[in-house]
């Protein structure tokens, strides 16, 4: 039995109708660094570094939970893409500066995050997240 883990790396791959605006968002703003691009007739193909990656399973219960703590009412489709930054309030508005829309300003969450919601080029709704370290309480 090998000790190498069976997945090496989770790759979340996304489909831009607008992928120029979509790069610029996630590469240029959001500061994600370019690994590689690729191209074939007609088309382009970017990979981004987004750190650590982990997949988080939920059920529909507390999926509603969690929107219900950053948002205030249920919001979130099937997937939503999760970015710990340094600063969720500066990070927040950067991107809404570059065209994310908004839904919930940064709000302090019960496992002690500052999380803010935003819609955001192809079509993702976006967690950023910050975490504040042991609960003062």
């Amino acid at each position: 039995m090998s000790d190498e883990p069976a997945v090496r790396e989770l790759r979340l791959v996304v489909t831009a109708d607008d992928y120029e605006a979509a790069l610029h968002f996630y590469r240029d703003v959001l500061g994600l660094p370019e690994r590689a691009a690729f191209s074939s007739p007609g088309g382009h193909v970017t990979i981004l570094e987004a750190g650590r990656a982990t997949l988080e399973i939920t059920d529909p219960n507390h999926a509603a939970f969690i929107d219900d703590v950053e948002v205030g009412r249920r919001v979130a489709g099937q997937i939503r893409v999760a970015f710990q930054v340094g600063d969720s309030a500066a990070v927040t508005a950067k991107l809404a500066a570059a065209g994310a829309e908004v839904i919930a300003e940064p709000t302090r969450t019960p496992w002690n995050s500052l999380n803010s919601r935003l819609e955001a080029p192809a079509a993702l709704q976006l967690t950023l997240f910050e975490e504040l370290g042991e609960d003062p309480a």
